[in-house]
């Protein structure tokens, strides 16, 4: 009886465990159905091999893929053939099992048709690796997708370089007459003095501002992209930018019927005083083309640390869902008839632009039928005034106008005639030539020579403006003035450190950049004399340049400021003059025939010989710069240079060969610079030190110009470089 009750007991024991084992089995059944049904449903085509490589399992889309079947189970996946031409299959499976890392690669197959393949190593719940698990993903359509974008970006640089050449060839042929026009109305209105044709005049010059000013608008943004717009930081009064504003807006406020009002401030501000102006100027020109009656008001207010610089105006207001999109170009909201008075719509364009150019804040409040108030948010000098400020020299005119000599250059006879009235008239002296070779036979060394950019048959104006300063060993305040909007031309210009006036000019605009140009010119600096500078006069400043008139020219401006001189007519002749112990400063010209600079440099670099180096050059770029300082030069001067610039280079480098602490001392400094720049900065700064435009950088990133622009803009902010040969310095220093 008791042997019955234990096999009863056991027997139900049994049962209960056999329920269990069924519910256990039935729940992996479903699991398994379910991880079936994932893994058929994703359509991915998968394949589970174990470590031997042989199948373990695989999902429906892989049937096809290697043509297999269910009998396939373990046999090895080498003695199958894939539809994907897959090299690199076993290789990579093999690789994975051994370093436990997954692979990943685009492989082509039939028809054009793209994989992803993915392989992974197959892990069990203890961690271990029992095998691989490969996956292939269709992905041509994304290819397809990211071969037409690469096309329809190829287009579109194509449409952009197509859409800068129509614009630089359609700029210069559309200024020349618009020129002649304007210098007319300008001789004109000094002339005539009946009220019916004053009327008349002023009707031509508000026709003609519109013409200019879309052209003018063009430029600007052709410079911005361009890059060669740089800013020039500086401490400067608000009231002379105000004043000049209030007397250029105070026709077109009562032409149009409204209130002008400027409300003085004392404030010193650090910016760009060019640029700032400009950004004033484009939102003042705005508030006059959409605002039909009321007024217009410009002044400044302090709020926390900066100060907001405030246009108002009582015109129709911008609505809610326009106001980020004003700032982009051609979007214009008040305009559907794109009435040619109002503009091309890339004045805000251009302000937001080159706010971001100098790190300025801007802000826009508006209401719809009363008005709109943009601010720009500036630093400022806390406890200066304008009054306190010493500022910037005033033009002298009379002292200008009592002795100036222009050199006029263009091959226009009417344009000549014109500017020649117009300069006489203003009590200057005039030369006027039509191309490089009169004015290289003239000879009378000018105050002042305006340029036009583009001459036939010769070099252009840039180039004869750079022999010009040559010949006469000075550096000539020169104004080039062009149609062409070009990169190459605006970077020529800028290189060379003339002052750009695009056509057509207006003959009152012209005339104040000769005044401020002959005012602010002085005469070549001399050394100071110290003790620091006696110990530098008893050195030998050696000159290397192939060029004998540079030799000799070099020679007499540092001999007149009591250095000795040797020049030198290549390197092997310096170097057969090389002593030990030789002390003074090298100047040497990069572009040399058989050794130039850069392999010079290298000599004295391996043969250890510390002779502080200047390089020069007539042909410079940023890479070469960059180049030049990283072999040893202390400094890089493009020709033409003024005395000043390489007498100041030459102390500069001899005062830190005398101080050998200061490498260690300008290296941290660098390095502390350089430290407070994001990882893309550090990007983009590479990319520039390589001599590249911000349009390249914007390509090779994937970046938007504006962004680079941006970050281009932060980068000489957060480093204080007020150039690039000083960014440059920098980066070079830190090494």
């Amino acid at each position: 009886m008791t042997s019955k009750e234990e096999l009863q007991s056991l027997n139900e024991e049994l049962t209960a465990l056999n329920n269990q084992l069924q519910e256990s089995l039935e729940r992996q059944r479903n699991t398994s159905n379910d991880l079936q049904n994932i893994l058929e449903s994703s359509g991915i085509a998968t394949i589970f091999l174990d470590r031997a490589l042989n199948i373990r399992f695989f999902t429906p889309a892989a049937k096809t893929q290697f043509r297999i079947i269910s009998a396939d189970i373990g046999r090895p996946l080498a003695d199958f053939t894939s539809l994907t031409s897959d090299r690199e299959l076993i290789p990579d499976a093999l690789q994975v099992l051994s370093e436990h890392l997954p692979i990943e690669r685009e492989v082509p197959a039939q028809d054009a048709v793209w994989y992803r393949r993915l392989i992974l190593p197959y892990r069990t719940q203890e961690g271990s690796i029992e095998g691989v698990v490969i996956t292939f993903m269709d992905i041509t359509e994304n290819r397809r997708t990211a071969e037409a974008l690469a096309g329809a970006r190829q287009t579109a640089d194509r449409a952009n370089l197509s859409k800068s050449r129509f614009l630089a060839a359609a700029s210069h042929d559309l200024r020349q007459p618009l020129q002649t026009i304007l210098l007319i109305q300008g001789l004109l209105s000094k002339r005539i003095k009946e009220t019916e044709a004053q009327k008349l005049l002023k009707r031509l010059d508000a026709s003609v501002s519109v013409m200019s000013g879309m052209l003018n608008t063009l430029l600007d943004i052709n410079q911005l992209e361009a890059g060669v717009i740089q800013p020039e930081i500086d401490y400067f009064p608000l009231n002379g930018m105000f004043e000049h504003l209030k007397a250029d807006f105070s026709f077109h406020m009562e032409a149009q019927g409204l209130s002008w009002r400027v409300l003085q401030s004392n404030c010193v501000v650090r910016s760009d005083p060019r640029l700032l102006e400009q950004i004033v100027r484009n939102l003042l020109a705005n508030a006059v083309k959409f605002t039909s009656k009321g007024k217009v008001l410009l002044g400044c207010r302090r709020h926390k640390e900066m100060m907001h610089i405030e246009v108002w105006d009582t015109g129709p207001g911008i609505p809610d869902e326009h106001r980020r999109s004003i700032f982009e170009e051609f979007h214009q909201v008040d305009n559907p008839a794109r009435e040619r008075i109002k503009g091309l719509g890339l004045g805000l364009a251009i302000v937001e632009r080159l706010s971001h150019l100098l790190g300025h804040a801007i802000d826009v409040r508006s209401q719809v039928g009363r008005g709109s108030m943009f601010s720009i948010a500036v630093p400022f000098q806390h406890g200066a005034s304008g009054a306190a400020m010493p500022g910037r020299p005033k033009p002298r005119l009379a002292e200008a106008q009592a002795h100036a000599t222009i050199l006029m250059i263009d091959d226009d006879q009417t344009i000549r005639e014109l500017l020649d009235m117009l300069l006489r008239d203003a009590g200057y002296r005039s030369i006027s030539v039509s191309d490089g070779a009169e004015a290289f036979a003239s000879s009378d060394r000018p105050d002042l020579i305006i340029a036009d950019f583009n001459l036939p048959n010769g070099p252009n104006g840039v180039d004869i403006v750079a022999k010009i300063r040559e010949k006469f060993n000075n550096a000539i305040p020169a104004i080039v003035l062009t149609g062409d909007i070009s990169t190459a031309t605006l970077g020529a210009i800028a290189r060379q450190g003339c002052t750009h006036v695009d056509k057509p000019v207006d003959a009152a605009a012209l005339l104040r950049a000769i005044t401020h140009l002959l005012a602010s010119s002085s005469p070549i600096p001399s050394p100071p004399e110290s003790k620091a500078i006696t110990t530098t006069q008893s050195l030998t400043i050696f000159v290397v340049d192939d060029d004998a008139a540079v030799r000799d020219a070099v020679r007499d401006m540092m001999e007149a400021n009591g250095w000795s001189v040797q020049t030198f007519e290549s390197c092997k002749a310096f170097l057969k003059a090389l002593r030990p112990g030789l002390q003074g400063c090298l100047v040497v010209d990069a572009m040399l025939p058989g050794m130039d600079g850069f392999d010079l440099l290298a000599r004295l670099k391996s043969e250890e010989i510390a002779l502080p180096s200047i390089m020069i050059t007539g042909h410079g770029d940023i890479s070469m710069a960059v180049r030049a300082m990283r072999d040893g030069a202390s400094d890089f001067l493009e020709k033409p240079f003024s005395a000043g610039d390489l007498i100041a280079s030459i102390n500069q480098a001899l005062g830190q060969n005398r101080k050998p602490g200061l490498t260690r001392e300008r290296h941290a400094d660098a390095v502390a610079r350089l430290a407070g720049l994001t990882p893309r900065q550090h990007q983009i700064l590479a990319l520039v030190l390589a001599g590249q435009p911000s349009k390249n950088i914007a390509s090779d990133l994937g970046l938007s110009q504006r962004t680079v622009e941006n970050h281009r803009a932060a980068i000489m902010r957060k480093t204080g470089s007020r150039s690039i040969p000083a960014l440059i310095r920098i980066a070079v220093a830190a090494k």
